[in-house]
């Protein structure tokens, strides 16, 4: 089985399509944006987006959800960490060794927490 996709609840989807095509500005994945409430990222076997609910009362953060992102390297991580800080995102852990894996955790800005790891 694999994941088919993952989406994250935004209030702002201008301010969300800016700070999302930043972060993956170097990854190759291709920006649609279906309709005004929506817009994907898209690669092969990747498949991320951000919505405006569907219901029209305003998104909130799951208390206990998270998105992971693999992203290659130690490197990676520490870039994608800063990259997200610089583009109005909050820290939610450095990058460092956290078990067998290297990581760093931030949110967005709807406060959608995501991890970067090698």
């Amino acid at each position: 089985m694999k994941m088919n996709y993952f989406v994250v609840g935004t209030n702002d989807m201008e301010a969300s399509k800016a700070f999302y095509d930043a972060l993956f500005a170097q990854s190759g994945l291709q920006s649609l944006s279906p309709s005004d409430r929506m817009t994907y990222w898209l690669g092969e076997d990747f498949a991320f987006a951000t919505a405006i609910p569907f219901d029209t009362n305003p998104a909130t953060i799951g208390n206990g959800t998270m998105v992971g992102f693999s992203v290659g390297s130690n490197q990676e991580v520490r870039r994608l960490h800063k990259l997200a800080l610089s583009l109005g995102g909050t820290c939610e852990g450095t990058p460092n060794e956290r078990g067998p894996r290297f990581s760093a955790y931030v949110r967005d800005l709807d406060g959608n927490k995501l991890c970067f790891s090698d």
